[in-house]
């Protein structure tokens, strides 16, 4: 596949001050500490962005409780504007906050193109469902006995590498809209964006509503989880950094919400067209993001009176995936988002081999000279794929399909739920009982039928067993940033 040029706006989008947004002003932290951002299309640097100190930590947490009783205390009207302010500045930087996150995160330009429109949509829609928000009554005689909602405080909200933007207005509009002030920590390794955001929105809110910092996790994540003036705490992570944080959210009994990891199956029954099977299978393993989203249903369960053929033509499928540079609209999928998950990826295609699944296309680095310098590989799809295999257990969040074979119902059903992770699962069968039946069956949290997982508008999003706790996408998700206090009248 032929090099691209560079973007005009590269230059541009990288020449600004990466900067940290801390009680209303840019920083580059106490210390002067910075890490580097590199391409991963290239392993180019990128910029320089703030290593923040335990002492910047402190100082976002006091900046935030000082501005929180004022905005509490704000109509929910002028919070909206703020949001929609928030929403508003995106838009019209769009183009030069996706190029950062395609730069920063190897992950297609159109791809990134995509997130940014979602998040100019989510800051939209909890927006409109914040009106309501609201408490409840109860007529259990003649006096009267209500319920409030109010903020919580204080919110950290640890943001993922793989959707920089998206993730970032999600996590600016719920604990906003409900009055609390908040504290965003991006990955380091995918910072640029929200720091860029912090640039742009620095005047929006008053000084310490909104705060973002950056750095190292063990530097600045584990300082603000167990912070004691931190009162909430959302992190999007994987099962293991979950655990962690838990544990260190408890020292202090903070309510918590995670997002977690997946090992999505996707159960193809044999009445099903194979060449819809396979285009919802490719398309369920979000190659334009090299996988690394945690929908991606990456173990396949197919009926054996159709894995021979299914298997062919999804192998067929999986070689047309172009891997490519990342901002070439020719390009199918792009960059492993940093060395630690490119080399977790080929650790996991030599186990598959190692215990004894069969390779049938890709995991290798491609042969094209334009590719030479980044962290590519092909998209691997394997069979012969035992349910006890590390292949078929762990979240690699990377582009490997694990195809296994049933005969069984019930058997395929104890496969299928047969892993710590309880994320998504996909359905694919012409018979609404079938599909209803085993939609039931599925320890996960969100189940789509005849297509890849959707996140459906209005659908609430999230998942059970160690992939995580809490919904996102509703107004439950907007509740689950208050408290509920109960008030009660005594009628004289």
């Amino acid at each position: 596949m032929a090099s691209v040029p560079e973007l005009p706006q590269k230059s541009a989008v990288l020449a600004q001050n990466f900067e940290m947004l801390i009680g209303g002003e840019l920083t580059r932290g106490q210390s002067g500490e910075s890490l580097t951002s590199y391409d991963p299309a290239t392993l180019e640097d990128l910029a320089a962005f703030p290593n923040a100190s335990p002492a910047d930590v402190d100082a976002a947490v006091n900046a935030a409780r000082a501005a929180q009783p004022a905005w509490r205390a704000l109509d929910l009207a002028d919070r909206q504007q703020v949001v929609l302010a928030v929403r508003n500045i995106i838009k019209a930087h769009q183009d030069d906050l996706a190029l950062l996150d395609t730069l920063d995160t190897g992950s297609l330009l159109s791809g990134m193109k995509g997130d940014a429109q979602g998040a100019l949509w989510v800051l939209e829609h909890f927006t409109a469902l914040s009106y309501d928000l609201k408490g409840e009554t109860t007529h259990r005689d003649h006096n009267l006995h209500f319920t409030k909602r109010e903020p919580f405080g204080v919110v950290a909200r640890l943001l993922p590498f793989n959707h920089p933007l998206a993730s970032l207005a999600a996590a600016l509009a719920t604990p906003l809209l409900t009055g609390n002030t908040v504290i965003l920590k991006p990955s380091p390794h995918t910072s640029l964006s929200a720091l860029a955001v912090a640039r742009l929105i620095k005047d929006v809110a008053p000084p310490g509503v909104i705060n973002i910092i950056t750095g190292d996790n063990e530097r600045v994540a584990v300082p603000l989880i167990s912070h004691p003036g931190v009162d909430r705490v959302a992190i999007t992570a994987s099962a293991q950094a979950g655990r962690r944080a838990m544990a260190l959210a408890a020292e202090n009994l903070k309510v918590m919400t995670l997002e977690g990891g997946g090992k999505n199956p996707l159960v193809v029954f044999p009445d099903i067209d194979l060449d819809f099977a396979t285009e919802v299978a490719v398309k369920g393993m979000n190659f334009k993001h090299q996988s690394q989203s945690c929908a991606s249903t990456s173990r396949i369960l197919v009926h054996n009176s159709i894995r021979e053929e299914f298997t062919a033509l999804l192998v067929e499928k999986v070689q047309a995936v172009r891997v490519g540079l990342p901002m070439n609209p020719d390009s199918d999928m792009g960059a492993i988002s940093h060395r630690a998950q490119y080399e977790k990826t080929k650790h996991y295609i030599a186990q598959g081999k190692k215990d004894g699944a069969r390779l049938l296309t890709g995991g290798e680095i491609p042969d094209d000279p334009a590719l030479s310098n980044g962290l590519f590989l092909t998209p691997a799809v394997f069979d012969q794929v035992r349910p006890e295999m590390e292949l078929a257990q762990d979240e690699i969040f990377g582009p490997i399909i694990s195809v296994m074979g049933w005969d069984d119902y019930d058997k395929m059903v104890e496969v299928a739920n047969g892993t710590i992770y309880g994320l998504t699962a996909v359905i694919l069968t012409n018979d609404i009982n079938i599909a209803l039946k085993t939609a039931e069956a599925m320890e996960t949290g969100y189940v789509e039928i005849n297509g890849s997982v959707s996140f459906a508008a209005g659908s609430p999003f999230g998942g059970v067993k160690q992939s995580g706790l809490g919904r996102e996408g509703t107004i439950d998700d907007l509740l689950s940033y208050t408290q509920v206090k109960s008030i009660n009248i005594n009628i004289m």
